[in-house]
């Protein structure tokens, strides 16, 4: 029996994180529909392209929240943190691989944020200046994602190891942020080739 709760609030941690809301947003508003313009994702940076600032937070903002429910509601039906860790990780392929979206989606980092927030709130809040700092200096979204994952999962694993926090938050430290930069990947292309977008910059027509 508890196997298969595991594994269902497991799967439950991909459903939620599979619920498309900068698609859901700009629907319910009249936007254009975020896959439609930019690079056809339904992450933050496109569906400010999309529907603008404003309704993209709250799009961000419920994102955000699909990998703190999955990770909460794990731990209030009494589930360990084994299984709390893999629903928060779900949440995060599953906002990538949306089964509601034929598997397109977003690049998990809002969710991610999400899960560090459910897990060590402090270590969420030490994230933000970082993320934010990178993108307004060099105005590149996808850069303050890749250092801002990468500066909390070293945190997470410093914590981890010095608080001490249960040893599977090795696991989200480590397995989090690596689904973040595997879907950045294209990203990192870009950004090693000096041809990433920044913020505010028209898209090329043709």
């Amino acid at each position: 029996m508890l196997i298969l709760r595991g594994i269902l609030l497991i799967a439950a941690g991909y459903l939620i994180g599979g619920i498309p809301w900068g698609v859901i947003v700009a629907r319910v508003t009249g936007g254009p529909d975020p896959r439609t313009i930019g690079s056809g994702r339904t992450g933050g940076a496109n569906t400010m392209r999309a529907i603008g600032p404003r309704l993209a937070l709250l799009a961000g903002l419920l994102d955000m929240l699909k990998g703190t429910v999955a990770v909460l509601l794990a731990r209030a039906l009494g589930a360990g943190v084994e299984v709390q860790v893999l629903a928060g990780l779900m949440a995060i392929v599953g906002h990538s691989r949306s089964p509601f979206l034929g598997f397109g989606g977003g690049r998990g980092v809002a969710p991610a944020f999400g899960g560090v927030l459910a897990f060590q709130p402090l270590i969420a809040l030490a994230i933000l200046p970082v993320f934010l700092g990178v993108i307004a200096v060099t105005r590149y979204s996808s850069l303050g994602s890749l250092v801002g994952s990468a500066f909390g999962a070293i945190l997470m694993i410093v914590a981890t190891a010095t608080i001490p926090l249960d040893p599977f938050m090795y696991v989200y430290a480590v397995g989090g942020t690596a689904l973040v930069w595997l879907f950045h990947a294209d990203n990192i292309e870009r950004l090693l080739r000096g041809q990433e977008r920044k913020i505010g910059t028209p898209r090329p027509e043709g």
